[in-house]
């Protein structure tokens, strides 16, 4: 494994309760299914993926990914829905890579160019994380150097705090601010977690 080899890691394990009862992950968005969407955009910068999902969920997510061009592994929960902290690790264990790019499964919308940005503003350190005007960091559109952070998932989780900024606390973080992010298509960061949004995605993508 070389220190810029990168793969990615899709989080589907949650169990999507502002959704309502259907699975966001296998949702249909423009006749294909969200999480195929995010696949087939980390397909332009990477050319393994692993799908952090439940067992319960799997042949669905397989179905989705059916004829993907990129390299899966999957990547269960051994306890479900114990939050995207818990996803990130689990993810990351499976990855074999030093770097790897984490998106939820209801960002169908992720750039591969911020991906791709990330990657090379990781380089050396163990993440690049976008900061959002509104003080937030953007934690499930991120880079992260694999065994760093999935070490620094295990100790937070070890330590009963489920946020993933308390991950940030055992690593080198580079901060990316978002207002340097010129190139990135504006909705690369919209995350699809309510019927509402995935009808106003479809009007965007028709449109």
């Amino acid at each position: 494994m070389t220190d810029d080899s990168r793969a990615g890691v899709v989080l589907a394990g949650g169990f999507s309760t502002r959704f309502g009862e259907a699975d966001k992950a296998v949702a249909e968005l423009a006749g294909t299914p969200m999480i195929r969407h995010v696949v087939d955009r980390l397909g332009g910068v990477v050319d393994d993926c692993v799908i952090n999902c439940r067992d319960d969920q799997r042949e669905a997510i397989e179905s989705a990914l059916e004829g993907s061009d990129l390299s899966l592994t999957y990547a269960t929960d051994p306890e479900p829905d114990r939050g995207p902290l818990a996803g990130i690790q689990v993810g990351l264990e499976a990855v074999d890579a030093a770097y790897a790019a984490v998106v939820a499964c209801d960002m169908p919308h992720v750039d591969p160019a911020l991906l791709d940005y990330l990657f090379e503003r990781a380089r050396g350190r163990d993440a690049a994380v976008v900061t959002l005007e509104d003080g937030w960091y953007q934690t499930t559109q991120a880079v992260y150097r694999a065994d760093a952070m999935a070490r620094a998932c295990e100790t937070a989780l070890e330590e009963g705090d489920g946020r993933i900024v308390t991950a940030f606390e055992s690593i080198d973080v580079d901060l990316v601010e978002e207002s340097e992010l010129e190139d990135v298509a504006q909705r690369t960061f919209e995350s699809i977690d309510t019927q509402a949004a995935l009808r106003d995605a479809e009007r965007h993508l028709e449109g």
